[in-house]
């Protein structure tokens, strides 16, 4: 059993809400920023002809997801760390008021340059909402009580990220898409309120002056922005090994190695060696990496499978998915009744390994099949991810102090939307591939499945699709099985848990 898994008695938190009812506003305003920010980065995807149709720019429209996804990403570690140099509050309420500044510019955006880069303004107060959101639930609840903050969390964002294109579409059928930024102001401004008004952190002076690794940051910015411009565009835009994709992958290397440099040098570095060094920390960000990477084949590609393969119409191709997100927070909610009897890493062994073999079972169902069978798939799917994600973020919060909480949470979290990206790529190559094997030319997902709905292609073509898709779960499967294998060899049996 982990050390301090039992036994823990309720101690005095990190940030201090004044009374039970101060820490519940708080929460309620944890709740509505992690609903922001991860409404905001899908439900712009169903508003895009409304867009498209009135500021034009439809060659670049893609940008609109990734220029937010990208922001959000590079800009976690820089939060992390201020959030540990500064306390979580002032990072918050700047990463709010950045966030809201953002989106009220998009509502006020004059042509698709803009949007784009209003957007990116979204994101970058979106990555503080984020990451200093799961910081601070760990700050304010000890060890005993934190998978009920946590599963919390993973609902809104779970629920969120789900409801998030049927909103947009709503919004920009029956208003103008314009309402999909507008929206934020009211509930953004809530949870700033709250936030301000209900969370009171302790002061802390420090021995000496903090000193601000801007070299670091900049650094960190440049190369994590190129090398997933890289990824995203490779491919797309651009193929895999033009000029522009090499361009890209060789100044990202070379940025990988400014990083280093500079991170080695500074005083307070953005990214401290130690998150590499520490078995436990370096051993969550990998497997949570590897759980970024197998998201990915249910949210991008069973939606298509439904619709192509099973004929299913939008609605009820959005309800296949979305099941997990009714078993992925129960499970996590439970999974502290598990952890606490076989220990973290256990816990999430077994949770990873029953995900490997379902996401393993996935190609081995029938064809066409009936609806049912990948809907029940996924419910227990996620039952196994809620089993595999919460016990290793909070064992992994709980091995650290309030100092280095901030730091250790972005890391996790940059890793697995790192791995998002990547398994997008990734997985988007090997299903174009499969396809275009299948049916004898170069071919690509959204042209054959676009053909499908205009009711030109034959069923070899469903075929072909359902082949490419299960290509893509066994790929996800591999990476579930890679997350196994980190855990087991290279985490410690016991999370080295500090008391609160």
């Amino acid at each position: 059993m982990d050390q301090g898994d039992t036994d823990i008695q309720p101690a005095a938190t990190d940030a201090h809400p004044r009374g039970s009812h101060r820490r519940g506003a708080v929460v309620a305003a944890l709740m509505l920023a992690m609903a922001l920010a991860a409404l905001d980065a899908t439900i712009v995807s169903t508003a895009v002809p409304q867009i498209v149709g009135d500021l034009g720019g439809f060659s670049v429209f893609s940008w609109l997801f990734s220029g937010y996804l990208l922001a959000v990403t590079v800009t976690l570690p820089v939060y992390g760390k201020l959030s540990d140099t500064f306390g979580r509050k002032p990072v918050l309420v700047a990463g709010a008021a950045l966030f809201l500044l953002g989106s009220l510019l998009c509502a006020l955006a004059w042509n698709m340059g803009a949007l784009i880069a209003f957007r990116v303004v979204q994101g970058l107060g979106g990555g503080a909402l984020q990451g200093t959101v799961q910081t601070l639930a760990a700050d304010l609840y000890p060890l005993k009580e934190r998978p009920k903050i946590q599963s919390k969390l993973s609902t809104v964002w779970a629920v969120s990220a789900v409801a998030g294109p049927g909103v947009g579409g709503v919004l920009a059928a029956y208003a103008d898409w314009r309402w999909i930024f507008l929206v934020n102001l009211p509930i953004g401004a809530v949870a700033l309120w709250l936030i301000v008004r209900h969370l009171h952190e302790p002061e802390r002076t420090p021995a000496v002056r903090p000193r601000i690794d801007w070299a670091g940051a900049l650094a960190v910015f440049a190369c994590g922005g190129v090398l997933l411009t890289a990824l995203v565009q490779g491919g797309v835009a651009w193929p895999w090994l033009s000029a522009p994709s090499m361009a890209l992958f060789g100044t990202g290397l070379g940025l990988v190695a400014v990083v280093v440099a500079v991170e080695r040098r500074a005083a307070e570095p953005i990214i401290p060696g130690w998150v590499w060094r520490r078995r436990t920390i370096a051993a969550v960000n990998l497997a949570l990496g590897a759980l970024g990477l197998l998201m990915v084949a249910p949210t991008v590609f069973l939606p298509t499978y439904a619709q192509s393969v099973l004929g299913l119409g939008p609605v009820a191709a959005g309800f296949v998915l979305s099941v997990w997100t009714l078993s992925w927070p129960v499970s996590a909610a439970l999974s502290q009744h598990v952890y606490r009897r076989i220990g973290f890493r256990n816990t999430a062994m077994l949770g990873i390994g029953a995900a490997a073999l379902l996401l393993f079972a996935f190609p081995l169902l029938p064809y066409p099949g009936r609806a049912w069978q990948p809907t029940l798939l996924m419910l227990v799917l996620g039952a196994a991810l809620g089993l595999f994600q919460l016990p290793l973020i909070v064992g992994v919060q709980s091995t650290v102090g309030w100092s280095e909480r901030g730091t250790t949470t972005a890391s996790v979290l940059f890793c697995r939307q790192t791995g998002q990206t990547v398994g997008a790529a990734l997985f988007g190559a090997v299903a174009n591939g499969v396809l275009a094997a299948r049916l004898g030319g170069a071919s690509d997902l959204d042209s054959v499945t676009r053909a499908l709905d205009a009711g030109t292609a034959p069923e070899t073509t469903r075929r072909a699709i359902a082949d490419a898709v299960h290509a893509v779960y066994l790929g996800a499967s591999c990476a579930a099985a890679l997350a196994f294998l980190v855990l087991l060899f290279l985490a410690p049996r016991k999370f080295p848990v500090l008391g609160d």
